[in-house]
């Protein structure tokens, strides 16, 4: 697929400045070497140094029902793993959109979509992966970046496009359940004041969490509920 492409030194978000280029109508994909503003999913802030890969993807669809969209995150949670198994690092997917390794976050991803009907009319796929970037010190405990991981100097561009070729392949829901990790684990899951003890069980093709309860098997959407490992 030929995107265009946009690249900046800074911008305050990837995803803010690509919504204002929705009226064009055309695929696009915007880069940033640094963001001043990144966020992530319930408007979180996300650490956006220079020396990480911050980009969001818009792209349109004719045909998409709205109740295939998880497929979205599906692909780009994909994509992001397998740009990090390529340079030899082995993530896992911290449902529905963090990607973990060494159980510490290297990856967030915030999807946004516009809708027409019971179809989806565009998305906006944006993602933060830590490369070499500097993390505060108050993210040494939870976060870790692809140099920390693997002792090696990356180069962000080439990290960058290889990320951005993987986004053009059409992976599959099956891939990215392989990635899901913490399966069998006792999480929390975080339902509004409401702190509910869970086995993780499974993922399902719809992208909505089967957990064990004291109550039974329940399924959660990610619009419900957070999870905590």
């Amino acid at each position: 697929m030929n995107m265009q492409r946009e690249h900046f030194e800074t911008l305050t978000s990837t995803n803010d400045y690509i919504k204002t280029k929705r009226a064009a109508g055309v695929d696009l994909i915007v880069t940033a070497d640094m963001q001043t503003g990144g966020r992530g999913t319930k408007g979180r802030s996300f650490s956006s140094q220079k020396g990480g890969v911050y980009l969001s993807e818009l792209r349109f669809y004719e045909d998409f029902s709205a109740r295939e969209a998880f497929q979205i995150m599906a692909r780009a949670a994909t994509a992001v793993c397998k740009t990090l198994r390529f340079y030899g690092i082995q993530p896992v997917v911290k449902w529905p959109n963090d990607i973990f390794v060494n159980d510490k976050k290297i990856c967030g991803i915030l999807i946004e979509n516009t809708f027409s009907g019971d179809k989806i009319a565009s998305s906006v796929v944006g993602i933060g992966l830590n490369v070499c970037n500097p993390l505060e010190t108050e993210l040494a405990d939870i976060a870790i970046t692809m140099a920390q991981a693997t002792g090696w100097a990356f180069s962000v561009e080439e990290v960058r496009e290889r990320l951005i070729e993987e986004l053009q392949k059409p992976h599959t829901m099956d891939e990215y359940l392989s990635y899901i990790g913490y399966l069998g684990s006792r999480i929390t899951l975080i339902l509004g004041d409401e702190r509910i003890p869970a086995t993780l069980i499974s993922v399902e093709k719809d992208g909505k969490l089967r957990v064990e309860t004291e109550k039974g098997e329940r399924l959660f959407s990610s619009a419900e509920v957070s999870l905590r490992v």
